[in-house]
């Protein structure tokens, strides 16, 4: 859908390129002032060191948010090999330093192939996970660091798209990795140096794409900036859009009500159990609901208005 410049909420995903430089939050905070102090959040951060795709969901669509994250992620991004940083990128500085084996494509590729498919990662400590309350990045901060548990991640794809030596970097490797939810590019990419018999961090990273989005989609806040000083509205996916994996589910109006008040629902028995966007009698959404394979209907997250 496209919200007009004059519509007194909006409600969709806009597909940020985030500009380099920029936390994913300060870019949103800027979308969100953008339009009108709207309510507005970002599935999947990015560093500030990372360009790409951030979903900003606006309005109404932020109750979606969390479905959208399961779904798989494209990166391209460098490692610099022999020197490792406390952040694990750019930003930090340098904590180990290691020699540089001599190293071919063949031996990089076979190297990769030990990260593919459900493997375990140790989240980093510059993350904005919590352990008892505290963000881990904010404990990095302040010097200290605590145990953390090991994650299943999954790999789908990991290729080396090239090899350079650049006599003020050193050797650099571009990569790409197609992953699934949960999965840090820094720690893989540390992970990866390692496995090279040397040590290494992150110098460029882009999210190249991320389910169900397509990246021709995408604007630059630039763009957002332009359409909103000539009075126009930046293009916001519709959250149908957003979930093309969950089934449609067309109530009555007296359906509607009840799922609204809290209610089961009776439904299609046929129906498959799992999330399915529930849709007024007129064809707009009303929100996530959730069928249990035996006929009934739950709310899971309702809009306050159909989409």
């Amino acid at each position: 859908m496209t919200a007009s410049p004059s519509d007194a909420a909006y409600c969709g995903v806009l597909l940020l390129d985030k500009p380099l430089g920029m936390s994913s939050s300060a870019a949103t905070q800027r979308v969100r002032h953008l339009l009108g102090k709207v309510k507005a959040g970002h599935i999947g951060s990015l560093d500030p060191l990372a360009t790409g795709m951030l979903p900003i969901c606006i309005g109404e669509a932020t109750k979606i948010a969390g479905v959208v994250l399961e779904g798989r992620k494209c990166y391209r991004f460098s490692v610099t090999l022999g020197a490792r940083t406390a952040t694990g990128d750019a930003e930090g500085e340098i904590v180990e330093r290691a020699a540089v084996p001599a190293l071919t494509l063949a031996a990089i590729e076979t190297a990769m192939q030990a990260f593919i498919g459900v493997t375990q990662q140790i989240p980093p400590m510059y993350s904005a996970l919590k352990q008892q309350g505290q963000a881990l990045y904010k404990l990095a901060r302040a010097g200290i660091t605590v145990e953390r548990a090991a994650r299943a991640i999954k790999i789908d794809r990991f290729d080396c798209l090239a090899m350079r030596a650049d006599p003020g970097v050193g050797t650099q490797l571009d990569c790409r990795v197609i992953c699934g939810k949960g999965s840090y590019v820094r720690v893989l990419a540390q992970d990866l140096a390692r496995s090279l018999g040397s040590v290494g961090h992150v110098s460029a990273l882009r999210r190249e794409w991320m389910q169900p989005f397509d990246p021709a989609e995408m604007q630059t806040l630039a763009q957002v900036e332009a359409k909103v000083a000539a009075g126009q509205a930046p293009v916001l996916l519709s959250p149908q859009a957003a979930l093309p994996n969950a089934p449609p589910l067309r109530l009555s109006a007296t359906q509607a009500v009840a799922l609204a008040q809290g209610q089961r629902v009776g439904i299609d028995p046929s129906t498959a159990a799992g999330l399915v966007l529930a849709l007024d009698s007129h064809g707009r959404m009303l929100g996530l609901a959730t069928s249990d394979g035996a006929g009934e209907l739950l709310a899971k997250r309702l809009f306050v208005a159909p989409v």
